[in-house]
């Protein structure tokens, strides 16, 4: 009863394909639990980061509500209200120039809406790799079972003995391979979607900022979204 079983097995018996597929699979996972790590973190923080953003609309002036924001260069909600503000500056000093024919309107929208690309970009990075553990994985895995079977029978030939006691182990061993893709792609896939609702969430938040700045920005004042529209003004600086 000394014989080896299961994953001890499955590497200590396997050849370099079968190890090469094990260690692919355990990049696959460590590469996978760092990125839903990573990611849930830097969700948590633009959540917190997503209230407390309110705080802008509760100043007495642009100054005092850009104060609020913080000092954070990667705070997207800063980030847009510097944009739009040196959007609208820059529309006004610079009529001569071709972006002047614009309306103020156009100008601060598609500045509003570049910096909000990129940070589109910077709160889905690493979700292409979720995905693309959760969809190949678990094939990874049936090569390494089909790769481990295959083996197994031409030992089991060669050795003339076709008894199911002699059939059950090395076959087991290999469906080993199947069940490690699927421990490596469920997890990916779950995280993916837990991932994709959070960034959704702040990204509507987000949207909804853009809009009162983009008001702000052209009116002098942000729309009000509780009963008629209206506007709650407040002072630049």
């Amino acid at each position: 009863m000394n014989s080896p079983s299961g994953l001890l097995s499955v590497w200590t018996q396997g050849d370099f394909v079968t190890r090469a597929v094990a260690l692919l699979l355990l990049g696959m996972s460590l590469a996978t639990w760092i990125i839903i790590l990573i990611k849930t973190l830097d969700l948590i923080r633009y959540k917190k980061i997503a209230d407390d953003a309110n705080a802008f609309w509760h100043s007495e002036d642009f100054a005092a509500g850009l104060s609020k924001l913080g000092s954070d260069p990667s705070n997207p909600f800063r980030l847009l209200v510097i944009a739009g503000r040196e959007a609208t500056a820059h529309h006004r000093s610079a009529k001569v120039q071709l972006h002047g024919t614009l309306d103020v309107s156009d100008w601060v929208t598609r500045s509003l809406r570049n910096t909000m690309d990129e940070f589109t970009s910077r709160l889905q990075s690493g979700l292409a790799i979720l995905a693309s553990v959760g969809s190949t994985a678990p094939f990874i895995g049936l090569f390494g079972t089909v790769w481990g079977i295959y083996h197994a029978l031409l030992s089991i030939g060669t050795a003339g003995q076709a008894t199911i006691d002699k059939v059950a182990g090395p076959i087991g061993e290999a469906l080993v391979m199947t069940a490690l893709g699927l421990a490596v792609a469920i997890p990916a896939v779950l995280g993916y979607n837990a991932l994709v609702r959070g960034n959704k969430g702040v990204l509507q938040k987000l949207n909804r900022f853009a809009h009162d700045l983009h008001a702000y920005f052209v009116t002098g004042a942000r729309v009000s979204s509780s009963g008629p529209a209206h506007v709650v003004p407040m002072k630049k600086a």
